[in-house]
């Protein structure tokens, strides 16, 4: 009876920690919610698929994932945009709770942005001193304010509207399938709009439009209120002009995983690329997923020897 007793207690433990030996094999990809991200995330769990790897995505705000991150909950971001996400990663980076996997060969832009037309009505623009002798231009309703349209992403836009004495409201939408819709409809009547935009992204190709120039950044506009024009308030300043794109992963991950670690290292795509996945998501209508299908078809030179690493020899 002994015997039998001790032979259960041992089943029984290994059943209960099966769930987390096979869940330690399966890699936990973060989905934002815009389409090159999206796209990207797809190739890399495919690209896991083909060394014998399982993932799963798990959707997540980009305000939210850091705890997730932090705390060994998810396990990778592929697309970490400087001018979003730059404050919470750097944070985590300096904690030591965090692991980078490198950078994209990408320069980006993340500011405010509208359609080219719209200088014909406000022609002092893109400096940003001419958005306050617009503001009417950009207004809706009974509000004599402007509207500027964002995304649900980090941004420090109430608090620039503050420090630059802006007067503008801030219209928060759900995703980057919103901030179309508005753009389009302005394009189709011609009307002015002011809106969040970034490149890479399909909107290079399609439309013609620029940033607002506000005063060029430096880290010391995000610590220091004394720098810049408004000496009592942070955040007068605009995003970085030339920023970048990161690849980062929970802290064990490098170790739990070094197979999948080394591919998203290895794992690298150009501007165009960005565009192309947005364009053809945004667009086109195609899924994420048959978009990260055609393009590991069509680029087998490009992908195949992020698969080569010596820690993935054994998983094939």
């Amino acid at each position: 009876m002994l015997q039998r007793k001790k032979l259960l207690y041992c089943i029984t433990a290994m059943l209960l920690s099966l769930p987390q030996a096979l869940h330690a094999q399966t890699v936990r990809i973060i989905l934002n919610d815009w389409a090159s991200q999206h796209v990207i995330s797809h190739i890399y769990s495919q690209l896991l698929s083909k060394v014998n790897i399982d993932s799963k995505f798990v959707p997540l705000p980009t305000d939210g994932q850091w705890y997730y991150l932090k705390y060994n909950y998810v396990d990778v971001q592929v697309e970490v945009w400087q001018g979003t996400m730059e404050d919470k990663l750097a944070q985590l980076i300096a904690s030591n709770d965090l692991q980078e996997a490198g950078s994209y060969p990408i320069e980006t832009r993340e500011d405010w942005w509208y359609p080219s037309y719209v200088e014909l009505l406000c022609p002092k623009l893109p400096d940003w001193q001419a958005l306050n002798d617009c503001a009417h231009l950009f207004s809706k309703g009974d509000d004599p304010r402007g509207v500027y349209y964002t995304g649900p992403w980090e941004k420090n836009d109430h608090a620039r509207v503050r420090a630059l004495g802006l007067n503008y409201r801030i219209e928060s939408l759900p995703d980057d399938a919103a901030l179309v819709t508005i753009l389009k409809q302005a394009y189709k009547l011609n009307q002015p709009v002011l809106l969040f935009n970034w490149t890479p992204n399909w909107v290079d190709v399609q439309y013609q439009g620029q940033f607002v120039d506000f005063p060029a950044y430096a880290p010391e506009c995000e610590t220091k209120p004394e720098w810049g024009m408004n000496k009592q308030f942070l955040h007068d300043c605009g995003n970085p002009a030339t920023g970048w794109i990161k690849k980062v992963a929970a802290k064990e991950f490098p170790k739990a995983l070094p197979c999948a670690f080394s591919i998203l290292e290895n794992m690298t795509f150009n501007s165009s690329d960005l565009a192309q996945f947005a364009l053809q998501v945004n667009q086109q209508s195609q899924s994420s997923e048959q978009v990260s299908i055609d393009w590991l078809q069509h680029n087998p030179t490009r992908w195949q020897h992020w698969l080569t690493s010596p820690s993935c020899d054994n998983r094939r």
